[in-house]
């Protein structure tokens, strides 16, 4: 399943030797490597660039057509756009990327409207941001994942209930970063709030990660 939604990539054969096999590579692939982050690689996405320019996407779809309506808000949202209210979305990235998903959206110009440029009414970077994204929410998210990081067993001795602790601290902080992700827009690093503390974070998970697969390593 994994070298089929390529996630994986094999090298080698793997012929049995007599009762072992050769030598065989299994590599994540780039999708594969950001699915195994959460679905985004925050530094790659707070590393690229910014052309200056916003991209908003305004939409008054009729209320007997509420599912289209919670469907786009929904794809908007996975998308990573913020929305200054319930039918303006905003996003810095480039539209070209998304144009499919516009694309098959089926509503006419009176429904749906794409805008791309930057404010007319003097209304700054900051301020833009401060209004389209809850980083009130992205920061207790981060800190609530950042508690369940704190409880991390360690595996050192070995043993099934060593074993038995890891992966359901795991299934935990896999859950707690999914959170994260699901409500972080990784703004290019240039937009970024002066008191988001992502990075921070980000660097924590790595260094916490990194401990644990030394762990792991050395357990009997």
């Amino acid at each position: 399943m994994l070298e089929r939604d390529k996630f994986l990539e094999q090298q080698g054969r793997g012929k049995r030797k007599g009762m072992s096999l050769d030598e065989r590579v299994c590599r994540l692939t780039e999708n594969g490597r950001v699915a195994a982050l959460g679905g985004i690689d925050p530094v790659a996405a707070w590393a690229r660039p910014w052309d200056g320019r916003w991209r908003l996407v305004i939409f008054d779809v009729p209320e007997e057509e509420g599912r289209k309506r919670v469907k786009l808000r929904r794809v908007l949202k996975r998308l990573r756009f913020g929305y200054l209210q319930n039918s303006v979305w905003l996003s810095p990235d480039s539209l070209e990327s998304h144009a499919e998903t516009f694309a098959g959206a089926r509503v006419d110009v009176e429904s749906l409207t794409l805008f791309e440029g930057r404010p007319a009414g003097g209304e700054s970077d900051e301020e833009l941001v401060g209004g389209a994204w809850s980083f009130g929410l992205v920061q207790q998210r981060y800190e609530a994942w950042s508690k369940v990081a704190s409880q991390a067993p360690r595996i050192r001795s070995g043993g099934e209930a060593a074993w038995r602790a890891m992966r359901q601290w795991a299934q935990r902080e896999r859950a707690a970063w999914a959170a994260v992700t699901d409500c972080d827009p990784f703004l290019p690093e240039r937009l970024l709030p002066a008191r988001y503390n992502g990075r921070k974070y980000w660097s924590q998970r790595v260094d916490l990660l990194r401990t644990l697969a030394a762990d792991l390593r050395q357990a009997p």
